[in-house]
């Protein structure tokens, strides 16, 4: 295929590849996130705004922020070689790393505190149908 003959993808295509809304796909937009061409009123989106799309959406999955992504995207126009993209991507995963350990740490602490809880709700409840019946 030749240049004006890549692939296009209308934005109800796209919202139905990904399983999302168009109003999605229209709000990465206005984020500057996608640039899509246009034909009057019809978004025309090509194949690197596919793969954006399907980053943009990776990216969330793994607690990436727009911004974030969108800071990659800036790196990747700027040095196509990826060598800046790819080491401000390391440490941003370093840093979702350690944030998702910090929750993990978190969620551990407040499940041994609802057990706690539970037992003593247990207790407090089998001593007072105790003393109903005594």
């Amino acid at each position: 295929m030749t240049e004006k003959e890549e692939k296009t993808y209308s934005i109800s295509e796209l919202a139905k590849e990904f399983d999302i809304t168009t109003r999605s796909i229209r709000f990465y937009e206005d984020q500057r996130l996608l640039a899509p061409l246009r034909n009057g009123q019809t978004r025309i989106y090509s194949k690197r705004d596919r793969v954006r799309l399907k980053l943009i959406l990776r990216g969330k999955r793994l607690g990436f922020s727009l911004a974030e992504t969108g800071q990659l995207f800036e790196l990747y126009d700027a040095d196509k070689s990826s060598v800046t993209q790819l080491s401000t991507m390391l440490k941003l995963i370093e840093q979702k790393k350690t944030e998702l350990h910090q929750q993990l740490d978190d969620i551990k602490v407040v499940l041994m505190e609802l057990v706690t809880v539970e037992k003593r709700c247990r207790d407090t409840l089998a001593d007072a149908k105790q003393s109903k019946t005594a």
